[in-house]
């Protein structure tokens, strides 16, 4: 028997084994006895359908072809289950919380159930998943071709090879990928087999391995010179390169149809995500071992021009290993199928759920109630599916040549699933995230990576024009695939990820800031992002319209008449009533609309309900989650605009400091330049007159008399300048000395008005007074006193303005002491000077100044040492100053 025979022979045997397990598998897990099913370690092998062709194949050509730049396919799951396994858990919980079918089902019930995006979803994944499903059957034909030609005399048998293998999977998924309607339910017949591949690749790479550095090259040292020696030793590295590779094998892992599906959907449980988070890396590290040390030893074994992508095989070949190679084919062969199964169930699962059954049920235009069956309809649009899922793998494996790295193949394909990225963790982590920014971002990612990455995958002039690819559509340069806006000498890999992932983010964000999320979308966004808080919670419907018969006909034709009615009985007897029918309580509705979420969508489930329900009531928990978030955005617009408030409030209080200090520069210049003049003026006349004196002897004792009293004038005047400075900066350093003392309040102000008005000759300035109010003893230091009182009415002899000047000196007392207030009939001060006539060297007119400006202020300190106040009187028609005295300075009159 020839080797291809005997490939034949095995490949068929193999496929029978396969089928024997899924069959098994599927027959112990309908009997009940299943448990060994749900164990971790097959959950974790499953997640090995990540390990394709691409791996077993394509690792060691891409490392040939960049060194250990393949690593970076292994290192995004590993951060992902490593590092991000909360996001993990999240999606697995939310997934069996909300019965999610696939990735455009989370996506589609996040955002309100849109049946919109769950369409957009699901083409973006048909067209991504294509390349990949394209780079299996290509990795199939071509280790088939390294066989062929030993027994066919160099004919190639690649254009038979992948249609057949096509149609085998599509048998194999068909039969055991559609035999349970119910896509929630686990399909533990393809998880086994899946999980049996996972061992018999890792068996054949392992092998192949640990025969290259022991049965090739002599033992490990003898390796490690060999690949010292080879062009992978003189690898050297990219760091853009390498960052967006592992950044984009971490999206793919947590977007791609396939991984969702054995992640997500055939998930059973959070210890089975426990196991895999250290147990998948330890898988992938072995994958990992021996790819440079097979690299190194094909390319110094075969000939120069070797497919580096076929060395698993062609290195045992050359040596004459060849049931060596026929095990390394069957790990290739086991990389490829189980990656095509899991793609096809997903895709096929998201295109009759999101596509054909939305489809069907809007051409019907018959309801959801009239006679007809759904489940013939979603079955055969599945079975469907799976065969034009691998159709169009097979026509992108034909029109693309089937030349390409399979490593570039598979760019391709993670580039494009991954733009789900995006909408996915915002929908999970943020509540304010929107379908319209979702349906954005996706719009914007997906286009960009079909011009940039997808269409000119298929070869130069084959889709996009060269002219296009040379000068830019429309003859736009800034529209060029491989240098988007002028940005050229970019990988075309790393350019289409920076833009079309850049984009798509910056779309999903902006529009969600800018649209509001509707009513059903706010209630999912509370059930996603809070899912642990809201496990158990949902909203539930009002069934008061409907008619359980009508639910039963609709339940019957998707579920089949068996599961429907042991459904409705099951609820029955929940109810109390195990003779009849459930009542359509909201309850009941909830839990029917997820049995029917399972086999169609939660969109489409959520539509037929509410076709024939009418109407979705509010749980208590959903209106308490929106109340929540309402209520913690009305408190933070309410921080804000009292935040908003407060820094107005300060910054005209700093307006109003900086105007009051550049008033109090402007007077503290005028006060230098007055208090100089003041000075000045008797330093002068003292100067002038004393030489006058000295040098004239002929002056007649009058004028010396005249110039001696003008002398003795200035120097008082000199004086009572500098006692007032004195007096000022003693009673701020808070150094004066007190003389209390009792006395009479008129007393006190005869006083000061016979000090005031001592000068005058005929005086200008009409006082009046209440002699009865003043008759009060006060026990306090009345010199003091009497200077404030002396400086008012001396202040009002010299500004008041009024024709006739009179001031008014009104007693009053209340029950915070004793009150003077001081109110002439002049025109005032100006409002924007009151604040500043207490300053020092505050001045209200220099053409009216006669002194230094620091008689209020010394009054002020006086009072306040005094234990009162004296403040300016606003809304009188004159200039008004109130003096206060504490109570127990007043004593009462004797």
């Amino acid at each position: 028997m020839t080797i291809l025979n005997t490939l034949i022979v095995v490949c068929t045997a193999y496929v029978f084994f396969l089928f024997a397990v899924a069959f098994v598998a599927e027959r112990s897990a309908r009997r009940g006895q299943g448990r060994w099913l749900r164990a971790p370690i097959i959950y974790t092998l499953s997640l090995s359908i990540y390990c394709t062709a691409w791996t077993f194949y394509g690792a060691v050509g891409s490392a040939v072809r960049g060194g250990l730049e393949y690593l970076t396919i292994y290192l995004g799951p590993t951060i992902v289950l490593v590092g991000w396994w909360w996001v993990l858990r999240k999606l697995v919980r939310i997934g069996r919380s909300q019965r999610i079918t696939s990735v455009a089902d989370l996506v589609s019930s996040r955002y309100g159930k849109s049946t919109l995006l769950g369409v957009g979803v699901t083409i973006l994944a048909v067209i991504g998943t294509t390349p990949y499903i394209a780079l299996q059957l290509q990795s199939v034909t071509l280790s088939f071709d390294v066989f062929a030609p030993a027994v066919e005399g160099g004919e190639s048998t690649q254009s038979y090879t992948a249609i057949w293998v096509a149609v085998g999977l599509a048998v194999f998924t068909i039969l055991f990928g559609t035999r349970n309607l119910d896509a929630n339910e686990r399909h533990h017949g393809v998880v086994m087999a899946i999980a049996v591949e996972a061992i018999v690749k890792l068996a054949a790479l392992l092998a192949v391995g640990v025969f290259v550095v022991w049965g090739v090259s002599g033992g490990v040292a003898e390796t490690l010179e060999r690949i010292d020696a080879s062009e992978i030793g003189m690898w050297e590295v990219s760091g853009g390169r390498w960052a967006g590779l592992t950044l984009l094998s971490a999206a793919a892992f947590l977007c791609l149809p396939r991984m969702f599906q054995v992640l997500v959907v055939e998930n059973d449980n959070e210890a089975q995500l426990r196991m895999a988070s250290w147990a998948f890396p330890l898988y992938l590290m072995l994958m990992s071992l021996f790819i440079v040390p097979i690299a190194a030893v094909g390319l110094d074994l075969l000939p120069a021009g070797s497919n580096p992508d076929l060395f698993v095989l062609t290195v045992p070949l050359s040596q004459g290993r060849e049931s060596l190679a026929v095990l390394s084919f069957l790990g290739g062969f086991s990389s490829a199928t189980s990656m095509v199964i899991v793609a096809a169930i997903a895709l096929s699962t998201m295109v009759s759920n999101h596509v054909v059954v939305p489809i069907w049920l809007r051409l019907s235009g018959i309801g959801a109630s009239v006679s007809g069956d759904v489940r013939d309809v979603v079955l055969l649009s599945r079975r469907l599916s799976i065969a034009g899922v691998l159709l169009l793998g097979y026509l992108y494996y034909r029109f693309s040549g089937g030349g390409a790295a399979l490593s570039a193949i598979g760019l391709i394909s993670f580039t494009g699933v991954a733009q789900v990225l995006p909408a996915m963790l915002g929908g999970i982590f943020w509540r304010g995230a929107t379908r319209i920014g979702a349906l954005a971002g996706l719009t914007v990612g997906f286009g960009i990576w079909l011009y940039t990455m997808f269409l000119p995958s298929f070869g130069p002039g084959t889709i996009v024009p060269m002219s296009v690819m040379e000068n830019g559509l429309l003859g736009l340069a800034w529209l060029r695939p491989h240098a988007l806006f002028g940005i050229d000498g970019l990988d075309p890999f790393l350019h289409a990820l920076f833009w079309s992932i850049s984009l798509n983010t910056v779309a999903f964000f902006t529009c969600s800031l800018l649209t509001f999320p509707e009513p059903l979308e706010r209630l999912q966004g509370a059930q996603f992002v809070n899912v642990f808080q809201h496990s158990g919670a949902a909203r539930s419907w009002s069934g008061g319209a409907a008619q359980t018969e009508d639910l039963m006909i609709m339940a019957q034709r998707i579920l089949g008449a068996d599961q429907a009615q042991t459904l409705f009985r099951r609820e029955a007897r929940k109810q109390g009533l195990p003779n009849g029918l459930p009542e359509p309580s909201p309850a009941f509705l909830e839990t029917l609309e997820r049995e029917l979420a399972g086999s169609v969508g939660a969109a489409t489930a959520h539509a037929m309900v509410g076709q024939i329900v009418g109407g979705m009531s509010v749980s208590v928990e959903d209106l308490l989650a929106v109340a929540d978030e309402t209520a913690q955005m009305m408190e933070y617009s309410a921080r804000l605009e009292a935040q908003s408030q407060e820094l107005t409030r300060t910054a005209g209080q700093l307006r109003e400091a900086n105007s009051k200090l550049t008033r109090l520069s402007v007077q503290k210049d005028a006060f230098l330049s007055q208090i100089s003049h003041e000075l000045r003026t008797p330093m002068t006349s003292i100067r002038a007159f004393s030489e006058i004196l000295r040098d004239s002897d002929a002056l007649s004792p009058a004028e010396k008399s005249k110039y001696a009293s003008i002398i003795h004038d200035e120097a008082i005047r000199l004086t009572r300048l500098l006692d007032d400075l004195l007096d000022l900066s003693v009673l701020e350093n808070g150094q004066v000395s007190l003389n209390l003392r009792e006395g009479m309040l008129d007393a006190v102000l005869d006083r000061a008005v016979a000090a005031a008005v001592a000068k005058d000759e005929a005086p200008r300035l009409l006082i009046r007074r209440d002699a009865e109010a003043e008759r009060i003893w006060l026990r306090t230091d009345l010199d003091r006193l009497a200077q404030v009182f002396i400086n008012l009415i001396a202040n009002a002899r010299k500004y008041c303005d009024a024709k006739q000047p009179v001031l008014d000196i009104r007693i009053s007392r209340g029950a915070d002491g004793l009150v003077v207030d001081f109110i002439d009939n002049g025109s005032g001060i100006s409002e924007d000077q009151q604040d500043m006539i207490f300053e020092k060297f505050a001045r209200v007119s220099d053409q009216k100044a006669g002194g230094a400006g620091l008689g209020l202020a010394i009054s002020r300190q006086i009072m306040a040492r005094l234990g009162g106040g004296i403040v300016y009187l606003k809304g009188q028609k004159g200039a008004a100053f109130r003096v206060s005295l504490p109570a127990d300075l007043a004593i009462a009159a004797q």
